[in-house]
Order: C-alpha cells, then sequence, then structure tokens
C-alpha cells in the first residue's frame, strides 16, 4: 500500500539536521549546552583554529541555533532554545503517530480477547 502523503521535514527542520550534521558544530552546539562561551573559551576546546570555530558559529547562528552579545571586545555565544523549534516539532510528529499506532494496535488487541 502506498500513501501519497507529503514529507513533514520542513525546510526549517532539514536545515538543523544539515547544519547539526557536522560533526564540530554539533560539539561546539553541545558545549554551548553547558554555559554560554566566547570563541576564544570555545576554541581552546577545539583541534581547530579560533577563526575556524567563527565560521562554524557563523553557520549556527544563520541556522538560529545560536545567539551572540557582545561583552567588552569579546562576543558571548549561547543557545537560542527557539531555533530547535523546527526540529522539535518534526519530532513530536513522530511521538504522535507512534503513540497514535500504539493505541490502535492496543484497541485491537482488547477487539480480539
Amino acid at each position: 500500500m502506498t500513501t501519497n502523503r507529503k514529507s513533514s521535514l520542513t525546510n526549517a527542520a532539514g536545515e538543523i539536521f544539515g547544519v547539526l550534521s557536522d560533526p564540530t558544530r554539533r560539539t561546539i552546539f553541545e558545549s554551548l549546552r553547558e554555559s554560554p562561551k566566547a570563541v576564544v573559551e570555545l576554541a581552546r576546546a577545539m583541534p581547530i583554529s579560533r577563526p575556524a570555530v567563527s565560521q562554524h558559529l557563523k553557520v549556527l547562528k544563520n541556522a538560529g541555533l545560536v545567539s551572540d552579545v557582545a561583552i567588552a571586545n569579546r562576543r558571548v555565544y549561547s543557545l537560542n532554545p527557539a531555533g530547535l523549534s523546527p526540529l522539535r516539532d518534526y519530532l513530536d510528529g513522530f511521538w504522535n503517530i507512534a503513540l497514535a499506532n500504539y493505541a490502535t494496535a492496543a484497541r485491537k488487541r482488547r477487539a480480539k480477547r
């Protein structure tokens, strides 16, 4: 049986998957989960240069996953929770479908008894 269902992967969720598919960006993103950090702090923990970290942060910022604020002569980056909304919505769709399928299977099993 085939369905003519439109893919529920939105452009925004697809972009987030793409951005986070890079291991270096994912490491930077996960590091910001702990606390906001300046580029120099992030670069200290990475095997790449500070300019390379800045480029990865630019990609994360353009995707809406991080935000930054100027503090003195540094830019401090932090997670932008709203940026994960498209991905969260996409994954919630799977959860909702799984729960609905479980409820259907449970009703069918109960009806067979």
